[in-house]
């Protein structure tokens, strides 16, 4: 016969009663993992609202500010806060088209933005007639603007105060009689006469305007105008042979 043993039945407190009553042996339930004890809740992350309202309202009252401030209206064109003043370009062009009478106070505040305009101009004119010369003719526009200075500024010796850059300046606007004789090369048939004429005229056009521009710069280039003016046109001439050829 068997023997019996005896048990000692197992105690689970209870919250609900008394906890000296025995209760049966069941497996306790799965609970999640939690505080201990029950306490308040955990404040130290904040809560973030998004209220639609207060930021549409804000949105538009600093609409209405920036309104009031200053309008569109009011700000400068785009070409002048890029430094490009279109008045002061149409206004030096204009005084390259009377080769007689050479306004050099013009061309006191000197820009590049006016030569790049003919240069591209003349490129053009050049692309139409069959030849693709950008690279050539802002290569020697460069090359001519730094022979020039050099040669004005040894001449002139000790008061030779001509920069590289103004210097590319007038050069470049010198270039808009060689823009013309671009042009109206596409309608002059080649190999003739006539194209030569019209290069001899447009090359002492644009070395009579560039040798005044020069001379006029400084006080003391006027006793060197002729070897001035022969610099002008050696390199005006490339630019017509370009043309013709």
């Amino acid at each position: 016969m068997a023997k019996k043993f005896s048990v000692l039945p197992v105690v689970f407190p209870s919250s609900a009663g008394n906890p000296n009553v025995p209760h049966e042996r069941r497996p306790p339930p799965f609970q999640r993992p939690g505080p201990s004890k029950p306490g308040p809740a955990n404040t130290s992350i904040p809560f973030i609202s998004l209220d639609i309202g207060s930021v549409a309202a804000s949105s538009s009252t600093s609409g209405a500010a920036l309104s009031a401030s200053g309008s569109f209206e009011d700000e400068p064109p785009l070409l002048e806060e890029l430094g490009i003043n279109t008045h002061q370009i149409w206004h030096k062009t204009l005084s390259i088209l009377n080769p007689l009478r050479v306004n050099p106070s013009l061309h006191e505040d000197a820009d590049l933005s006016g030569p790049f305009l003919f240069l591209m101009a003349f490129g053009l004119f050049q692309l139409l007639a069959g030849k693709f010369h950008y690279g050539i003719i802002l290569g020697w526009a460069a090359v001519a603007a730094l022979f020039l200075c050099v040669v004005f500024n040894m001449l002139a010796g000790r008061n030779g105060n001509l920069d590289l850059y103004r210097c590319s300046s007038l050069v470049g606007y010198c270039m808009l009689p060689m823009v013309m004789f671009s042009a109206v090369s596409l309608f002059v048939p080649r190999g003739g006469l006539a194209i030569f004429a019209m290069a001899a005229v447009f090359v002492l056009w644009s070395t009579r305007v560039c040798t005044g521009l020069l001379v006029e710069s400084v006080a003391c280039g006027d006793e060197h105008r002729g070897l001035v003016a022969y610099a002008c046109c050696l390199v005006y001439m490339l630019f017509s042979l370009l043309i013709i050829f």
